[in-house]
């Protein structure tokens, strides 16, 4: 099943009071036909302001040939302060040079447009001059998409806490321009991941050339020593890029190092390390993403430097806040306070959905080290949040930040729909960029429930149910009692779907088809619970025998995978759960085979790239890396340090995705707050975001414009106004993180032995308050085991107590049981056993997956 992997209609952003999020077309030096007639009166103000007008806070001033006014302090919005001509006619399919000399001091972005005069304010260009003392010349070419007698010109010039002055001059617009083609620079030929290799496993990169022989190619150190050579295998015309392409393989080369490089074609690739450290680096970074989104919160600067900023959303003008948010007209009549969460994307939004399948794959990220062979602990500080140093794993208190939202979204008791959730929450209309959380001036509003956002509430609140009980009990029983209510209120109202057509403030979200809903839903209540209600769901639904892995990936819209890998990977009891991990497994074998058949190893399907295209490409990734993890294949593995090599650079326009990795890396992804690019004092995106990538359906006017006739991976654009290609989203740094904490888990890539051991782990008794564990270690190998310790995690808050013929420790939900001195030693064959009384937690008590003696998995 395919949908949509984002949520915005092609016309969002020119829903908004003024062409918010329309085309900035900077480029070369704009020029027009010498005959061509000007379209703007009186650029040059020879003649006063006439026929200039302005909003109401400007004075005008014409004195001494140009046009000055001053900007006054406190304006939020940048249409706030306008400068502007009407009744200016554009010809559809005219190319026009749009050009003008500004100043602004103190030094200041502006924005420029061509624009219809009414609502929507739809923009034909969007420029956004960054302003000096001394004044320069801007010029830009678009070409208009319509026939138009009466176009606008407008400077707005609003936004700033602080007065200024802005010129202009010679303003001039005319038709008969050549197109400006924009050509991406894609750098050396030789496309590598620009991150790392890791030193023990794969190692390929692609080489774009004209040549359909072999080539030679060499692999040298920083001080250009070469340590390695061979040939490339030619692979022909690549479908998704138009390239001809070699491959290269140089895997067999293991030395950690930095500052290599690749040469082939006479062509030199980016400089990458060998080694494991980035990924380290980008564990704890692209889950440190998460704190800068928070709604409701400071985000303190002494946490995350150079991205401080006041509270959004908490009722303190401007703002209107989320502590006692009205639905729309029409919707309910009651108010909820829904202050928290993330903030969806680059705009003020929070949505059930989006936030449902983000908080579900943080949350998946800590649940996979308990079951995991290869994983790495989350700490508590590892992330420096404001909750460090409470005794919960960081990345636990990032989720319930989350989390805690998606519950004060529930209907509460009483009222209509109770137990249902609300779809979403935003801005009665669209803001624009650049505009910090706490500046926002629009009223907020809750839209109606949803069967889609209910069940997401359903499925995260069951998750969080066990993965809190360690930490919080009574958090843990809220998300229970939620999960529960919201699962009978979806029944209840099966059908109740959001529809494409509310998208005005906001992303629609639409969802007309839940079946994937309830599944991941009926799932997460089965492992939490155990309960044969939601066991019989799973077994019947249509979705559980089928093939639910699309080469797309799956997505916000698409989450039955989220059921299906966590009953493979969750201890549960299931009824055929083998079948569900070979389904998993059978997955990751169709991912493998794109890898193989792709030049540049892409996991995806590549006939056309949808909305957010590389977290598919990390989701698909994830189902590789639990394959592993399901069957300690080491091809599976492979397949997922593969797959990550688009993302950090082997692509065709020959850079990293995320913020801060690699040598070139997107850096301007669409943001109203990390608008560096519009607004000098503002920040780009922290280290460790991923941008969209490659969307052929080039939505916004910018890539509309730009990227006409692009071909699959060539169809992106590093601009904060594409926001088709290049917006950032919680659910795409949830993959992000989850599939760089496999890779940093992976070390250096060597595969570790398991132990030589087999556990016998038997609940002989079970009463409400507790149960009784017998655990047999027997040593499988032919070497005596001489001390043993022996780790295994519960489900959710069961707590080990009163322990015989072993030394039992426990931390969140990890048992460690230790040896006494008389039984240290196990000799080849021999077992022994030991036992304790445990305390219950509501919910299932499986036996545990996983067993790691001294360090290693049993086998």
């Amino acid at each position: 099943m395919i949908r949509p992997s984002r949520r915005w209609a092609a016309s969002l952003a020119l829903t908004a009071a003024a062409a918010l999020a329309a085309s900035a077309l900077s480029g070369p030096a704009a020029r027009a036909a010498d005959d061509a007639p000007e379209q703007i009166r009186n650029g040059t103000f020879d003649d006063g302001s006439t026929p200039w007008w302005g909003s109401g806070n400007l004075t005008l001033d014409t004195t001494g040939g140009r046009l000055c006014t001053d900007i006054p302090a406190g304006t939020v919005n940048p249409w706030d302060a306008i400068i502007g001509q009407n009744d200016i006619p554009l010809v559809k399919g005219e190319t026009y040079a749009f050009s003008f000399w500004g100043s602004g001091d103190p030094a200041k972005v502006g924005k420029a447009l061509v624009q219809m005069p009414t609502d929507p304010y739809t923009a034909y260009v969007t420029a956004n001059p960054q302003l000096g003392p001394d004044g320069e010349t801007f010029s830009y070419t678009f070409t208009s998409p319509v026939d138009l007698p009466n176009a606008q010109v407008v400077f707005q010039m609003g936004g700033s806490s602080t007065a200024w002055r802005f010129c202009m001059d010679n303003v001039s617009l005319k038709g008969g321009a050549p197109p400006d083609v924009y050509v991406p620079d894609t750098g050396p030929r030789v496309r590598v991941n620009q991150v790392a290799y890791l030193p023990k496993g794969p190692k390929n990169a692609t080489v774009v050339t004209e040549e359909t022989a072999a080539l030679p190619w060499k692999l040298a150190k920083a001080d250009g020593t070469v340590v390695a050579t061979g040939q490339t295998a030619p692979r022909g015309v690549d479908p998704s890029s138009g390239q001809n392409v070699h491959s290269i393989d140089f895997g067999s080369y293991t030395k950690a190092g930095t500052g290599y490089t690749l040469t082939a074609d006479g062509e030199t690739s980016r400089p990458f390390d060998i080694g494991g450290a980035a990924y380290a680096g980008l564990r704890s970074d692209a889950l440190k993403f998460f704190y800068p989104q928070r709604s409701g919160i400071e985000i303190l600067d002494s946490l995350r430097p150079g991205y401080g900023r006041p509270a959004g959303h908490v009722g303190v003008a401007p703002n209107q806040g989320d502590t006692n948010v009205p639905c729309q007209p029409g919707v309910c009549e009651y108010s909820l306070d829904v202050a928290g969460g993330w903030y969806d994307a680059g705009d003020h939004g929070k949505y059930v959905v989006n936030g449902g399948i983000s908080v579900a794959q943080v949350m998946g990220e800590f649940e996979r080290t308990k079951n995991a062979a290869t994983s790495q602990p989350f700490t508590d500080g590892m992330l420096d949040t404001p909750e460090s140093g409470n005794g919960v794993p960081d990345i636990l208190d990032e989720a319930r930040w989350e989390q805690d939202f998606l519950l004060k979204m529930q209907v509460p008791d009483g009222k209509p729909l109770a137990g249902m959730a609300h779809h979403k929450i935003h801005d009665e209309n669209w803001t624009g960029l650049p505009l910090l959380p706490h500046l926002d001036p629009q009223k907020r509003e809750l839209h109606p429930v949803s069967t889609a956002a209910t069940l997401n509430l359903a499925a995260t609140a069951a998750q969080a149910a066990r993965l809190f009980a360690p930490y919080d009990a009574a958090f843990a029983a809220r998300n229970l009692t939620a999960a529960r209510k919201a699962w009978a209120a979806a029944k209840a109202n099966p059908a109740r779907y959001a529809l494409d057509s509310d998208g005005t403030g906001g992303g629609a979200y639409g969802d007309q088809n839940v079946t994937d809903e309830f599944y991941w839903a009926a799932a997460e209540l089965y492992i939490t619970t155990g309960e044969k209600e939601f066991q019989d769901y799973v077994l019947a639904s249509p979705l559980h025998a089928t093939d639910i892995f699309d080469p797309k990936g799956f997505n916000w819209g698409s989450v039955a995978a989220l059921g299906r890998l966590d009953l493979a990977t969750v201890p549960n009891a299931l009824p055929g759960r083998a079948a569900v991990r070979d389904s998993v497994v059978a997955g990751a074998d169709k991912y493998l085979a794109a890898i193989n058949g792709h030049a540049y190893g892409l996991p995806y399907d590549t006939t056309r790239y949808e909305w957010g295209s590389n977290s598919g490409i990390l989701n698909n990734v994830q189902v590789l890396a639990t394959a592993y993890d399901i069957t300690g294949a080491v091809k599976y593995r492979d397949g997922a340090l593969r797959g990550i090599d688009y993302i950090f650079g082997r692509n065709a326009l020959n850079q990293s995705y995320v913020t801060g990795y690699g040598e070139v890396a997107s850096r301007n992804q669409h943001s109203r707050w990390y608008a560096h690019q519009l607004n000098p004092d503002l920040p780009n995106p922290p280290k460790g975001t991923l941008a969209g990538g490659a969307n052929s359906g080039i939505e916004d006017p910018l890539a509309a414009d730009k990227l006409k006739g692009c071909v699959g991976q060539f169809c992106y654009i590093d601009d904060i106004n594409s926001w088709a290609t290049n917006e950032l989203t919680i659910n795409w740094n949830a993959p992000l993180a989850w599939v760089a904490a496999f890779v940093a888990a992976q070390g250096d890539g060597t595969v570790k032995a398991p132990a030589k051991c087999k556990v016998t782990y038997t609940t002989h008794g079970a009463w409400p308050a507790g149960f009784t564990t017998q655990v047999t270690l027997k040593n499988t190998g032919t070497k005596a085991i001489d001390g043993w310790s022996l780790a295994w995690s519960f489900l959710g808050g069961q707590q080990a107590g009163h322990a015989w013929s072993a030394d039992l420790t426990q931390q969140g939900a990890t048992v460690t049981a230790k040896n006494l001195p008389w039984n240290a030693k196990i000799a080849p064959g021999a077992s022994i056993t030991f036992g304790f009384n445990g305390t219950s937690s509501p919910g299932a008590n499986p036996a545990p997956d996983l067993f790691t003696l001294n360090g290693s998995p049993c086998a």
